[in-house]
């Protein structure tokens, strides 16, 4: 079953807001099993709405569109929807009563605006929208759907799961589409490939693997359309257990919302060992990350911003010579950094780094992005030089990943002995 997505609104286009409805939807239509060819965003004009419709019917069984149902003049997608299918408006009085109930609630008096919402095409199944006032439509012709959503978020979700999706499910006999994603890091996009080529190149015909790499991780999705549910989970799980025995040290787990960060945090709770940190060049943004986490208190005691060398010297104890010496972007102050914080914060674990974010500040010993890391614990330091890119944002990311796997692999060294 394939379906097309079209948003309609020029907020879209010039950038104002960004798209999640299309997400959401794809997310939505692919758990029961119809898979999305196409997304289309086009502004709030009629000719382009109808050639946008037009292109999609004529590919897909399914049609979600949002946006352009609310009250304004620049709202033009229900009379343009009625005009497509030969139809017209016609005054719908339960959904002018829902309106009305929905404005008194809040104060709101009922104006001809609010009285326009009430038109719907006489030729669309009106399907009522519980947390706003623009109903969604649903459309039948030749065998296709046409189903239009308001484009507020919340209103658009809850329609699309107690209303459409149910629908659809009834309207068609639906195969599944099944996907399963594992979140690898520690090896780039282009090592990993050739790292798993033999196991890439023995998966079936019917198991697509795609990449999805970022500053944080490299992404492994396989996928599996019009199959039985259960076996092609079972088949994936299988595919993905013998990866894990290729690169064991490289895979953090399964899901969207897993990270090296979460890794880490996981470890320190169940090995119940405590977390303290001293930055410069990622300025904050590694402290950030672990306290973001739900439970970081059991673990995460001190965060220092050292971006000074005065701060580098007085709080955390870096010698001053060694800096004069070495200069701040160095192993040597990394070590003292890492050392440091653990003392004063009296942590299991400390990690520092300091480096140059950019876009100025690099020299011929180090270039922008150039980061040194370190790991210090009752047994000693550890610490390595790290070179990224050019661009701030991401090296300041970059550097954050590669202390919490630094972290990571550490907690894992002491867990196997």
């Amino acid at each position: 079953m394939i379906a097309t997505i079209i948003t309609i609104g020029d907020e879209i286009l010039i950038g104002q807001i960004v798209d999640t409805n299309a997400a959401c939807i794809s997310r939505a239509l692919n758990s029961v099993g119809i898979t999305v060819r196409d997304r289309i965003s086009v502004g709030d004009d009629a000719p382009r709405i109808r050639e946008a419709l037009d292109r999609a019917l004529a590919v897909s069984t399914v049609v979600i569109i949002t946006g352009g149902l609310g009250p304004t003049k620049d709202d033009i997608t229900k009379k343009t929807l009625a005009e497509y299918y030969g139809s017209r408006l016609v005054f719908d009085p339960q959904v002018a009563d829902h309106v009305q109930r929905m404005l008194d609630r809040r104060g709101i008096a009922f104006n001809e605006l609010n009285r326009s919402q009430a038109m719907v095409p006489a030729c669309c199944q009106v399907l009522p929208n519980a947390n706003g006032t623009a109903p969604g439509m649903w459309f039948e012709r030749d065998g296709r759907i046409a189903v239009s959503l308001p484009g507020v978020p919340f209103e658009m979700e809850h329609l699309l799961e107690e209303t459409v999706l149910p629908r659809l499910r009834e309207h068609f006999r639906l195969s599944a589409v099944v996907h399963k994603t594992m979140i690898t890091y520690g090896l780039a996009e282009s090592i990993l490939a050739e790292t798993i080529a033999e196991w890439e190149e023995a998966l079936p015909a019917h198991l697509h693997l795609a990449y999805l790499p970022s500053a944080r991780n490299v992404k492994l999705r396989l996928s599996a359309y019009d199959v039985e549910r259960e076996e092609a989970q079972r088949e994936i799980d299988g595919q993905f257990a013998r990866l894990e025995a290729i690169i064991p040290e490289y895979v953090l787990g399964y899901g969207d919302d897993v990270s090296v960060f979460r890794a880490v945090h996981e470890a320190l709770i169940r090995r119940k060992r405590t977390l303290a940190v001293a930055e410069s060049c990622t300025g904050g943004a590694l402290a950030a990350e672990f306290t973001a986490l739900a439970g970081a208190s059991e673990y995460f005691l001190c965060g220092v911003v050292s971006y000074s060398n005065s701060a580098k010297v007085h709080v955390l104890g870096v010698r001053a010579e060694d800096i004069e010496r070495h200069g701040a972007v160095s192993r040597e102050v990394a070590e003292q950094m890492a050392a440091g914080v653990r003392r004063i914060a009296g942590a299991d674990y400390g990690v520092a780094t300091t480096g140059v974010a950019g876009p100025g500040g690099g020299t011929e010993r180090n270039p922008v992005g150039s980061v040194w890391i370190a790991v210090a614990d009752a047994e000693g330091v550890v610490s390595a030089k790290y070179t990224f890119g050019r661009l701030r944002d991401q090296n300041i990311e970059r550097a954050s990943a590669k202390a919490a796997d630094m972290l990571r692999r550490r907690l894992s060294q002491r867990e196997e002995k």
